[in-house]
């Protein structure tokens, strides 16, 4: 399926290290999605860059990013992605969002968003998976692994949109709307290394307390994500494999 176009929907400023590492965090997304022949374009919108009306129908595919805002804000960028990703699933684009865009992308569609009620969820989550054919299909297991870390969640799915896994924190872990709109609250693309140093940046901005960012680190330690069976997921599902 080579040629087609795809985009990263930036909804973060990357961090130095990140930069410097990975080559930010468009980087990190082309590294885990981008297959032979795809074109790549990233459009920074949480700095106001947003894709002309005309160039859309040019992609096969958008991906939202995780963000330090709050997904239920009423930022003029935030507004104006809502306003993207409806006119987006009008046109039956491929649309998976990450964290922060799994929220928004909720949030667009018709759902709730908000503050967690069990608070941060840092480290690495057990994510049980509904039964489905989306995972049949791709041999998955009952539960997969998946590096987290938000403190808000989606309260109340979009009408029409399916739950496809819950953890013991989270209800709506991931959800599916038609076959072009999938979310994951968890972050398939982050390296334990990549969560390490962002842990040390919400410490240092006083968004989370030091014994929160050292039970988090803790827990980073003692498992792995299932990053490859994660990457097989969302490859598939934006390629239209499912």
């Amino acid at each position: 399926m080579g040629g087609q176009k795809f985009a990263v929907l930036l909804c973060a400023d990357d961090s130095d290290y990140v930069k410097t590492i990975y080559g930010g965090y468009y980087g990190v997304f082309v590294r885990m999605l981008k297959e032979e022949g795809e074109k790549w374009d990233v459009f920074k919108v949480a700095r106001g860059e947003f894709p002309a009306d005309e160039e859309i129908g040019d992609y096969e595919g958008f991906v939202i990013t995780g963000s330090c805002n709050d997904a239920h804000g009423d930022e003029p960028w935030i507004c104006k992605l809502v306003a993207l990703l409806n006119k987006l699933e009008v046109m039956k684009k491929k649309i998976l969002g990450i964290c922060f865009g799994h929220q928004v992308l909720g949030r667009a569609l018709g759902g709730k968003v908000g503050r967690a009620s069990a608070g941060w969820d840092i480290g690495i989550t057990k994510v049980h998976l509904h039964p489905s054919q989306i995972f049949s299909s791709l041999k998955m297991p009952a539960s997969l692994s998946v590096i987290e870390c938000h403190r808000d969640e989606l309260w109340e799915l979009p009408p029409k949109a399916e739950v496809l896994a819950w953890s013991n924190k989270t209800g709506i872990e991931m959800f599916r709307y038609g076959d072009h709109v999938m979310g994951i609250q968890g972050h398939p693309e982050y390296t334990k290394d990549i969560l390490l140093h962002l842990i040390d940046r919400l410490f240092n901005r006083d968004l989370i307390e030091e014994s929160v960012a050292e039970e988090a680190k803790i827990k980073i330690v003692a498992c792995e994500p299932d990053r490859e069976a994660w990457k097989k997921l969302c490859t598939s599902f934006l390629k239209g494999r499912l």
